[in-house]
């Protein structure tokens, strides 16, 4: 047999009457004495297969059928006798008149269904294509697919060009480590994987091309956690001679589209901005979740003199006293409780986490002592603390404060219960510090890369005081997570040449690396700005998911490796001479 009349999600009582031809996996098989029943399922659903005693040699076949076996079936269509509402199909079952076995299956090592969740996951990615067969995955990727398309078309209509960029490309320091290619042709050289399409998509703009876009592979060698992979996608965008109000607009209405096309949700634009530091200040994160409040709150006014060493040396030392009011949770949280919720904040770099409970009487705990009538005002005021409050305090500079705070308060949401999981919150995160400084190397770096613009009114303030040059720079966040940043980009060579410096290139450094690149800005180069947005982590997010892994087809594991095929894995003596490579780690 072959051909397919029908995909099985679409054997509804509207084919009631008709012969189809069906195709797909036996999902379950029940033996009920004469009749056998089995769950036929394809991409599109289930729809439940009978094969009746008297048609003996299907009923034959059937009796040696079991799960994920794959067949083609010819049958006809009618009405269950006992509907399942459950399913699109479950009011109508196909009586087999035929059926070949397209192929056995052994016994898997999980279940094919939602069960498998409760599979270890590395054997799921060892057995990664069984994994894969399960519906809810499958839903995730036809959700993947539709977005991918529907901002490939929002681009289209908006006149960007699609363009690829190479994928063998110049190894160059853009934040993390570059993954490294060999050249057989040019022995002890090396081409790397691209972190991101960035100076090429840039060298388009030199090129004229003004619109471009790309859904690009980027390969970044660093440390994983749930929401990073070691090569992943992104929607790549650069325009020239673009405001950048305009591009914010334009990269809301897309956001519009896809919620709207793949969610049914409707979203309001323009998207909230919050700068840099009230981000911090407010949430302690750069990428805040704003679905629930739970903000860090200054008490430094309200805490001082109280005559609480801890609180009174940090800030001698030019630090913070921050805390969390945790409405209602006093009586929830017991000295024990409170005491993991301190080691917790201590990964985060906080030497203690302090706390009282505010009662009818005024506060209790291990520091109300040092409260008296007036200070204890003061710190209710200051916190909008009423009886059943729970207020948790971090003293220290403001990088572990922000860090161990924002943390913790993301933490509590989730274990409170506060988030709304069916809201999506954009953000627009600005006006970020174009560099940071590293007292333990001793210079500074890009917090976005080498390539952004610095404010023109901060420029002067490039050599002398460049901690406090601010970037024409903005991440769009959505839900706590970093869905994509951009910014305008350095199109001056002067300006790029001084940022460089800045980042501790020297002169013969920087043309070695970045000549080609400099050298066209010289041929009249656009200003222009440009965003890239995270496709695996947009649909991570979209599908409800809280593991990345679950968004791409073949992911790697948190050590960066492919259970599936066993890679990375050595390689022969001869591929290694072919390359003039010798390797310092001994093979076993």
């Amino acid at each position: 047999m072959i051909g397919r009349t029908h995909m099985n999600g679409q054997v509804t009582e509207d084919v009631i009457g008709q012969h189809v031809q069906l195709k797909g996996w036996v999902q379950k098989r029940r033996d009920l004495g004469g009749l056998i029943f089995l769950d036929l399922r394809d991409r599109s659903g289930i729809v439940q297969i009978v094969f009746q005693p008297e048609n003996e040699q299907a009923h034959r076949l059937a009796e040696s059928i079991r799960s994920e076996y794959v067949l083609d079936i010819k049958g006809h269509v009618i009405a269950r006798e006992n509907p399942n509402p459950n399913i699109p199909t479950g009011q109508v079952e196909v009586v087999a008149d035929e059926v070949v076995i397209l192929n056995a299956a052994k016994m898997t090592p999980f279940p094919i269904s939602e069960e498998a969740e409760q599979t270890s996951e590395d054997l799921r990615l060892k057995y990664r294509y069984l994994d894969l067969r399960r519906p809810s995955l499958q839903e995730t990727f036809r959700l993947r697919s539709k977005a991918s398309n529907i901002m490939r078309n929002f681009l289209d209509e908006q006149d960007f060009l699609e363009v690829e960029t190479p994928i063998l490309t110049k190894s160059t320091p853009e934040g993390a480590r570059d993954y490294l290619v060999p050249s057989r042709v040019h022995p002890g050289e090396f081409y790397a994987l691209p972190q991101s399409p960035q100076l090429f998509k840039q060298l388009l703009m030199v090129s004229g091309f003004e619109r471009y876009f790309q859904i690009a592979r980027c390969f970044r060698d660093e440390d994983l956690r749930a929401d990073r992979q070691p090569e992943f996608t992104q929607v790549d965008i650069e325009t020239s001679f673009m405001d950048i109000e305009d591009l914010y607009a334009m990269m809301e209405s897309m956001m519009t589209r896809v919620m709207k096309e793949t969610l049914g949700k409707e979203i309001v634009t323009p998207f909230p901005r919050m700068p840099y530091a009230e981000a911090m200040s407010r949430y302690g994160s750069d990428k805040p979740d704003t679905r629930f409040g739970l903000e860090l709150i200054d008490v430094a006014e309200a805490v001082k003199g109280a005559g609480f060493k801890v609180f009174d040396m940090a800030l001698e030392a030019g630090g913070e006293v921050k805390a969390l009011n945790v409405k209602g949770a006093a009586e929830r949280f017991s000295r024990k409780d409170i005491d993991k919720l301190q080691e917790f904040t201590a990964i985060y770099g906080a030497k203690g986490l302090a706390w009282v409970k505010v009662t009818a009487d005024g506060l209790n705990g291990p520091i109300a002592k040092f409260f008296d009538e007036e200070a204890t005002a003061r710190l209710t005021a200051a916190t909008d603390a009423e009886a059943g409050d729970l207020l948790l305090f971090v003293a220290a500079k403001a990088s572990i404060v922000a860090d161990s705070l924002g943390a913790l308060r993301q933490k509590l949401a989730k274990e409170l219960d506060l988030i709304d999981e069916s809201v999506f919150n954009f953000l627009w995160v600005t006006d970020f510090p174009l560099v940071t400084y590293e007292e333990e190397d001793g210079r500074f770096y890009a917090n976005h890369h080498p390539f952004t613009m610095p404010r023109r009114e901060d420029l002067e303030l490039l050599e002398t005081d460049p901690g406090k040059v601010l970037a024409v720079a903005y991440d769009l966040v959505l839900n706590g997570y970093e869905l994509g940043g951009g910014s305008q980009r350095i199109y001056e060579r002067d300006i790029q040449e001084r940022m460089f410096k800045l980042l501790g290139f020297t002169e013969e450094e920087a043309n070695e690396q970045f000549g080609f690149l400099m050298e066209a800005f010289e041929y009249g180069t656009p200003p222009h700005a440009g965003i890239a947005l995270g496709l695996d982590r947009l649909v991570m997010l979209l599908a409800g998911r809280s593991n990345l892994r679950d968004t791409i087809a073949f992911p790697k594991t948190a050590s960066a490796s492919d259970l599936l095929t066993a890679a990375p894995s050595p390689v022969s003596d001869a591929q290694l001479n072919d390359l003039s490579i010798r390797t310092a780690v001994k093979q076993s």
